[in-house]
This record gives structure tokens, C-alpha cells and sequence, in this order.
């Protein structure tokens, strides 16, 4: 078998990536439960726990403008987004 038609030999790193477009960040929008500020928070800005009930599922942040400490649930639907935007995330394990 010949990989001489392939055409793969002798690409670059930079010939390869030629054709892509930088991406830009991810971005979610939040609202503080203190001083109901609403704003954009960067995935780096928020932490994911994921536990082993809705009750233990939950997302934080520091509210940029008040600097309180927000936790709100996260359903499903929440911990898609979250995780697909790249957040961190925690997984606890139950003690039981």
C-alpha cells in the first residue's frame, strides 16, 4: 500500500490549520440574587459541583459587582450548557 496519494505527507501545522477562524469564548449570562445585578460571565468564572441528586447539583460564581457569593441549582439542561462551555466541573461522590 502506497501513501503517496494521499497528499498528507508533508503537510504543516500551519497548512493544516490554515482554513480555521479563532472561536470566540463562551459567555453566560447571570443575575446576582443580592444586588440583582445582571451580567456576562466568562466559563473560567463560574465552577460546576455535580453530585448525586438535583439537591447536590449546583453552579457558583462571584457576583462582579457586589462581590457576594451566588450557588443556584443546576437541572439538567444547565449542566449540558455549562459543561459544553467549558466550566469547571466538580464531581462529589457520596459518602454512603
Amino acid at each position: 500500500m502506497s501513501e503517496s496519494g494521499s497528499g498528507v505527507q508533508g503537510m504543516t501545522v500551519a497548512s493544516a490549520f490554515a482554513g480555521m477562524r479563532s472561536v470566540a469564548p463562551v459567555v453566560f449570562k447571570a443575575g446576582c440574587p443580592d444586588c440583582r445585578g445582571r451580567f456576562e460571565l466568562a466559563a473560567s468564572a463560574l465552577r460546576l459541583a455535580i453530585g448525586a441528586t438535583s439537591r447536590t447539583t449546583f453552579y457558583s460564581f462571584t457576583c462582579p459587582e457586589c462581590g457576594a457569593s451566588v450557588r443556584k441549582p443546576a437541572g439538567e439542561r444547565i449542566v449540558e450548557l455549562l459543561t459544553g462551555g467549558g466550566v469547571r466541573t466538580l464531581r462529589l461522590h457520596s459518602t454512603v
